[in-house]
Parts: C-alpha cells; sequence; structure tokens
C-alpha cells in the first residue's frame, strides 16, 4: 500500500493548493497515467508533470510579487499556522527542480528496499515542501486579508473625497452655468455689435457707393446741361435766323401785297379779265388751303400748277405769235395806208395840174373824189383795225403779266411749301433719331434694370397663322390679342378661350406675327454683344410643337431677311470682334454643338456619326467652382468666320434628330445647344476676357392626344414631356427661393444649371400658336413664361483679369 500523510489544511487551502481533489480534475489528455509496480502498489508513472507546472507558477509569483513581507532568507515574517515548533526549510526554486528530478536508485534490479526507503525520504522532503508552501499560502492569504481591509479603507476614503469631489463639482457646475449664461449674453451682445457694425459698415459702403453714383450723375447732369446749354444757344441763333427770315418773308410779303392791290386795280377795268382771274385766285388759294393742310394734295396742286403754268406759257407764246403777226399785219396796212396817202397826193397834183392844164370835166373829178373817200374810208377803217389790234395787244400783255405773276406767286408758294416739306421732313427725322435714342435708352436701362433685378428677361413671340390654320379660323373670333393701353403697349398679351375668358399676360417684349427676324435681333443685339465683353449668355426657345421656336432660333441662314437668332449672333460677334482689333483686342472662338435625345446627350459635330450611332458615347455634364460647364469628349471646333459656323449648322442640322407627327411634318425631337467660346486678349492693357453664349432650341411640348405619337415617337415625346416637366420644377424651386434646386433630375436641367442659378444673363423665348386648337398649350406656355420671368437668378458677373505673364497672348 502506498503510505499517506494527511496535510494540514489552512483557510483557503482548499481553494488555493494545487494537490487539491479538485486540482487533480485536468483534462483527459493531462491526466497522470496511472500504473502499479511489482508489489501491486498503486505508483504514478510521471508525477513531475503537473508538480512543475504549479511550482512553476509559485516560483513565478514569487518573483513578480516581491511587494509581500517576506524575510531575506525567503521566509515568510507572519507566523506559523497549525502550530508548528520548527518553521521549514525555505526552498528556492533550484531546490525544488532539483527535488522532482530526484530517481530512485537501487543497488540493483531487485532492491526494493533501497527504493523505498529512498522514496519514504523522498515523501519526507515533499512533505517539507509542501508544508512549506502551505505556511506561504497562509502569509498570502493573511496579506490579502490585509489587502482587502486596506481596500475597504481606501474605498471609504475615496467614497468621501468622491462625496466631496461631487459636492466641489456641483458648485464648479453652477457657477459654470453662471458663466455661461453670462458668456451667452456677452456672445449676444456681440453678435449685436458685429451685426450693428457689419450693418453700418454696408450702410457707409452703400452711402459712398450712394454719393459716388450722385457725383457721377452730377457730373452726368452738369454735362447733359452744357449740352442743353449749347443746344439752346444753336437753337437761339436758329430761332434768331428763322425770325430773320420770316421778317424778311413778311416784308416781301407786303410787297406782295401792295403788288397786288396794285394789280388789283388794274384789273379794274377789265371785268371779265379780273372775273377769270379772281376764279383763278379763288381756286389757286383754295389748292393752296388744300396744300397746306395734306401734304398728298399739295403735290397733285403743284402738278395742276405745273399744268397751268404751261399752258400760260403756251398761251404767252400764241399771244406773242399773235401779236407778231397784228404787228407784221399793221406794218403792211400801214404801208398800204402810206401809199394810199402818196397816191392821193399824186392824184390831187395830177388833178391840180389837170384843172390846171387840160381843164378836165367834173365827171372825172367827181370820179376821183369818190376814189379820194373810198380811200379815206379804208384808211379809217384800218385805222380802227390797229386801234382794235392794239387794244387786244394791250389785253394780251396784261394777261401775259397776270399769267407771270401767278407763275411766280405758284413758284413762291412752291418754295415755301418746299422749305415747310423740308422743315417737317427734318423735325420728323429729328423726332425719330430721338425715338430710336430713347428707345435705345431705354433698352440699355431696362436691361441694366433687369440684370440688377436678376430676373430671366422674357420675349413672346406669336407665329403668324397657317393655311390650314387660317381654314380653321375663319370663322372663329381671334385667340391672340395686344393690348392698346400705355403701359400693356409692346409688352401685353392677352389670350382668349373659347369661353370667353381673358387671361392678360405681360412680358419684357411681345412680338407680333408681322414683326421680322431682323427686328427681332435689334432687341437682343446688345445682349449678343455681352458675350464679347466677358459675360455669360443664354438665349432658349420654350413652347409648344409647331410654334415656331426652331425658325426663331435658326431660321434659313441663306437668306438673309430670314436668318434667326443663331446666325445673326454669331455674324454680329465676328463683326464686332473684326472692329475691336483696331482697339487692340485679339478674339479666339471655340464652337459646339450637342443635342439631348432620349436623356442621351450626342454630339453632332462628330466626324464618324455611324460608328458612334453602334457605339455611343458617354458624355458627362461637370460644373467647375467658378461656374463653368464642361461636356466630356464634346468635339470643339476653331472657328475664325460665320462662313465656318454656317458649316457647321449645315452639318449638325442633318444630324439633327426630327421627325413627323399629326401635328408638325418637320418636328424637333430633341434639345439642340449651340455654344460659342470666346476668349479675347487686349495687348495695350493686358487685359483677358472670358465669355460663353449659348443658344438653345427646345424640343416642343406636345399632348398625345393631338400627336398620335406611337412607338419611337412616343418614347421621345415622353421623355421630351419629362424633361419639360423637369424644368418647370427648376423653376418653381428657384421662385420659391428653396434650397435644393433638383438639377439633377434631368441632363437639360443639369446642362442649365449655371443659366439658371449662376451668374448668367439669360433670354426665354416664349413661342404660342394663334391657332384657336392650341389655345389650351398657348395658356401653359404663357403660364410658365410668366413664372421664368419672375424667377431672380443673381447678378451678372463678368469674366475678366489682368495677365500678368510676358507672354501677349493666353487662353484658359
Amino acid at each position: 500500500m502506498r503510505p499517506t500523510t494527511r496535510q494540514p489544511t489552512t483557510p483557503g487551502s482548499a481553494q488555493k493548493s494545487p494537490f487539491n481533489k479538485e486540482n487533480h480534475e485536468a483534462p483527459s489528455d493531462k491526466k497522470r497515467k496511472i500504473g502499479r509496480d511489482i508489489f501491486g502498489v498503486r505508483v504514478m508513472s510521471e508525477p513531475r508533470i503537473r508538480v512543475r507546472q504549479a511550482f512553476a507558477t509559485v516560483n513565478a509569483r514569487q518573483e513578480t510579487g516581491s511587494m509581500v513581507g517576506t524575510h531575506p532568507s525567503g521566509t515568510p515574517t507572519g507566523s506559523v499556522p497549525g502550530g508548528c515548533e520548527s518553521a521549514p526549510k525555505a526552498m528556492t526554486k533550484e531546490d525544488v527542480e532539483a527535488l522532482l528530478n530526484i530517481k530512485m536508485k537501487g543497488r540493483n534490479k531487485y532492491d526494493f528496499k533501497g527504493k523505498c526507503e529512498q522514496m519514504m525520504e523522498y515523501i519526507k522532503k515533499l512533505r517539507v515542501c509542501v508544508q512549506w508552501f502551505q505556511e506561504l499560502e497562509a502569509s498570502y492569504v493573511l496579506q490579502n486579508n490585509q489587502l482587502q481591509n486596506q481596500l475597504l479603507h481606501e474605498r471609504r476614503d475615496r467614497k468621501n473625497s468622491e462625496d466631496l469631489l461631487t459636492s466641489k463639482q456641483d458648485d464648479l457646475q453652477m457657477s459654470l452655468c453662471e458663466l455661461r449664461t453670462k458668456c451667452t449674453t456677452l456672445e449676444d451682445n456681440f453678435s449685436k455689435m458685429k451685426a450693428e457694425k457689419e450693418a453700418l459698415l454696408l450702410a457707409q459702403v452703400r452711402d459712398t457707393a450712394a454719393l459716388k453714383g450722385a457725383e457721377k450723375e452730377r457730373v452726368h447732369l452738369l454735362e447733359e446741361m452744357n449740352n442743353v446749354r449749347n443746344e439752346y444757344k444753336s437753337s437761339s441763333q436758329q430761332v434768331a435766323s428763322l425770325q430773320d427770315i420770316n421778317k424778311r418773308l413778311q416784308e416781301y410779303n407786303a410787297s406782295l401785297q401792295v403788288y397786288n392791290s396794285k394789280l388789283q386795280s388794274d384789273a379794274a377795268a377789265a371785268a371779265d379779265t379780273i372775273s377769270r382771274t379772281q376764279k383763278e385766285k379763288s381756286t389757286v388759294m383754295e389748292n393752296l388751303s388744300n396744300l397746306r393742310g395734306h401734304s398728298a394734295a399739295l403735290q397733285e396742286q403743284l402738278d395742276q400748277a405745273k399744268a397751268s403754268l404751261q399752258d400760260s406759257e403756251r398761251q404767252k407764246k400764241g399771244l406773242i405769235d399773235e401779236v407778231d403777226r397784228l404787228g407784221a399785219r399793221l406794218h403792211h396796212v400801214m404801208d398800204e395806208r402810206d401809199q394810199q396817202a402818196a397816191l392821193v397826193e399824186t392824184l390831187a397834183t395830177e388833178n391840180a395840174q389837170y384843172k390846171e392844164c387840160t381843164g378836165k370835166s367834173a365827171a372825172e373829178l367827181q370820179l376821183l373824189s369818190s376814189k379820194a373817200t373810198a380811200l379815206e374810208e379804208s384808211y379809217s377803217c384800218q385805222r380802227e383795225q390797229i386801234k382794235s389790234l392794239r387794244q387786244r395787244l394791250e389785253v394780251a400783255n396784261q394777261k401775259l403779266q397776270i399769267s407771270e405773276k401767278s407763275v411766280l406767286e405758284h413758284i413762291c408758294e412752291r418754295a415755301e411749301h418746299t422749305l415747310k416739306m423740308e422743315d417737317l421732313q427734318n423735325r420728323l427725322a429729328e423726332a425719330e433719331l430721338h425715338v430710336r435714342e430713347g428707345q435705345l435708352l431705354r433698352r440699355k436701362l431696362h436691361n441694366t434694370i433687369q440684370e440688377l433685378k436678376g430676373n430671366v428677361r422674357v420675349f413672346c413671340r406669336v407665329r403668324p397663322l397657317l393655311p390650314e390654320d387660317e381654314d380653321s379660323s375663319v370663322t372663329e373670333s381671334p385667340v391672340v390679342q395686344y393690348p392698346t393701353s400705355t403701359e400693356l403697349l409692346g409688352c401685353g398679351i392677352e389670350l382668349i378661350q373659347a369661353q370667353g375668358q381673358k387671361h392678360t399676360f405681360t412680358f419684357d417684349k411681345v412680338f407680333g406675327p408681322e414683326v421680322s427676324q431682323e427686328d427681332i435681333f435689334v432687341e437682343i443685339s446688345q445682349l449678343i454683344q455681352s458675350a464679347l465683353d466677358g459675360y455669360k449668355v443664354c438665349i432658349f426657345a420654350y413652347g409648344q410643337t409647331g410654334s415656331g421656336k426652331t425658325y426663331t432660333m435658326l431660321g434659313n441662314p441663306d437668306v438673309p431677311d430670314q436668318k434667326g437668332v443663331i446666325p445673326s449672333s454669331v455674324e454680329q460677334i465676328f463683326n464686332s470682334s473684326q472692329e475691336l482689333t483696331s482697339q487692340g483686342w485679339t478674339f479666339r472662338m471655340q464652337a459646339s454643338m450637342l443635342e439631348i435625345y432620349n436623356e442621351m446627350i450626342r454630339d453632332l459635330l462628330v466626324s464618324s456619326r455611324n460608328d458612334s450611332a453602334n457605339l455611343p458615347k458617354q458624355y458627362n455634364v461637370k460644373h467647375d467652382h467658378n461656374g463653368n460647364t464642361v461636356v466630356s469628349d464634346l468635339t470643339l471646333v476653331n472657328v475664325t468666320s460665320w462662313k465656318e459656323v454656317s458649316s457647321l449648322l449645315c452639318r449638325a442640322a442633318q444630324s439633327r434628330a426630327v421627325g413627323k407627327t399629326a401635328i408638325n411634318e418637320q418636328s424637333s425631337r430633341s434639345h439642340c445647344v449651340f455654344t460659342l467660346r470666346i476668349s479675347g486678349f487686349n495687348e495695350s492693357t493686358e487685359e483677358q476676357v472670358h465669355g460663353v453664349l449659348n443658344l438653345i432650341d427646345l424640343a416642343g411640348s406636345e399632348r398625345l392626344s393631338r400627336s398620335g405619337s406611337t412607338g419611337d415617337r412616343l418614347k421621345e415625346t415622353q421623355a421630351i414631356n419629362k424633361s419639360l416637366a423637369s424644368l418647370g420644377d427648376v423653376i418653381l424651386a428657384i421662385s420659391n427661393r428653396e434650397q435644393h434646386i433638383p438639377y439633377r433630375n434631368s441632363k437639360l436641367t443639369y446642362l442649365l444649371q449655371p443659366c439658371l442659378g449662376g451668374d448668367s444673363k439669360t433670354l426665354m423665348f416664349v413661342n404660342i400658336s394663334p391657332d384657336s386648337k392650341s389655345v389650351n398649350e398657348s395658356l401653359c406656355s404663357l403660364r410658365f413664361a410668366a413664372k421664368v420671368n419672375a424667377c431672380e437668378i443673381g447678378v451678372p458677373r463678368r469674366h475678366t483679369h489682368t495677365q500678368i505673364a510676358d507672354s501677349p497672348l493666353s487662353y484658359s
């Protein structure tokens, strides 16, 4: 039997001792292997594995736990439990390892007695070791209790200190709250004072700007006053000269009146002539009064005066010829009279000679006397004829003088009327010039006001009635009317529904069907010019399908009178850039053109369209922090003349998506965007400008009930209406000043983001149809245009900077 000794137990040894039963319950792979010796006694085949682990743990605790109170020799300083008389010898780690490594040796193989004695000695040593460990464990338990008590005491002190610190913390929290309230009040006061300071600074800036503006206005008014004074002086000089001329004309008129009175006194002798002249004069005066009242009648009366002058000249020529004939006849009669007188004298002499010489008979004398009396009678008759001819000649001379006077009067009156007509024409030209200058000034001031407001300008254009529209509108009243009041003239439009309900809208400008393409471009020419000055300009056309958007934006570029906004704008840009070359400006321009078809961006200037159709490119729209829009992989073409842009437009028109619907034979099925990027550099001032001109032809909105679209046309209609609805949502959000603007809901709105919410000058053409069938679509378009006109997108900003580098020309 294996000898067993009962080990003394100490408090806690049941749990701490490595030789407990519980501690012997190790895992199955680590349990001691139990065997029997030759005497049938159970022995441990490998007792060192577990014991070494326990002693190694104890030794480790001894090495690390130097805080425990031990004697320098290794024994604990406390009392020995269990009432042992002598303390066991202290053992080191080397002693324990040597004890565990002892092997039982006998003199021979069968020396079991020696082995048993060695075993007994080995067990005694193990007991001493175990006892020493138990005592060490008891000292550790005692120290643990002391430490527990000390820990409780420390915890009690710590709790008291924590209560004290908590009370102090509460006091500090209260003081901190008071300080925070004071700090918030001070911060509020500081923020108020800062806001007041900023308000005062802003007021100072505004006052300074107002003073500068007032000073500029004063200088401008002084210049205008000087100009007015100069004009007044020139006008006073003109008035003085006109008064002098008027005085001379009055004197001349008085002399003419005196001369007329003389003529009337001279004309009193001949009643018939006077009555005729008075009738002619009355007719002439009536004609003159009619001429003064009506310029057209004046020309006719002048023609009549010319005809009467020609008649009087013909009469004068006839009278002169008749006077010449009468003079010749008078000379002939006088010659005959002289001959008759000479004949009478010769007969008298002959009679005397006969009486003296021959004494002829009384019958011959009577015959001679009868001849003489006949000759005297013929002489008296001829004398009366000469008197009558002289009277007729005087009457003809009087008529000639009267006709000459009337001709002179007609010429003078014609000259007066000509002067008056020239004066009226000059006044009319000056008035038209003032009107044009006033319209130009009004347009500039209106543009400035709109720019300062930041509103989107809206122009409304009504297309003419087409033949099919006229057939349906013959018996119906006009749908579109234009107010004639002063405040709505040229900027108001009225839409009348079938029920008689009238809707009135007001825009920046309203163009009727009679307005030409050139007149429309005149209104936007100043806005186009802003692109050369370094601004971003955007013009887009909105309306239902078939309302004339493409005609407004493109028109017919080959016909000068039918050029749309895009050709006219590009042509003006190039002409203005050529004029600015004399001032040291050099410009570089790049053109691009794209379309948004079924929410996909397509490049209209790409060279291989077939390849792009088979493998469509993905174009991405990006906006930088400066508000510039970039479309990736988009074709940019450097252009230097209008002809190059015209060829690009023709190429893009061939590539654009166009389809036929029940409303429009050539309906645009995509949104077309033409962009002209302008970069300018001035060598003298080293100033650079960067402008962008965006001209957009939107696809027309349409109703499926009218268009009858199916298949691909149906998909196109849905995509168009969706993008236009997204545009309406963006406009509504901008009008309501919402924080989130849904630009990303559509490619169109995301592309137009800088134009609708940035620093761009934006103008919208709303095109409507006067057809009675399109009243509802026109009403929707006008309401949308009114919302757009009320949007404030911000003040436009000029993109310019001064170049400091040495290079004479550089472009971003």
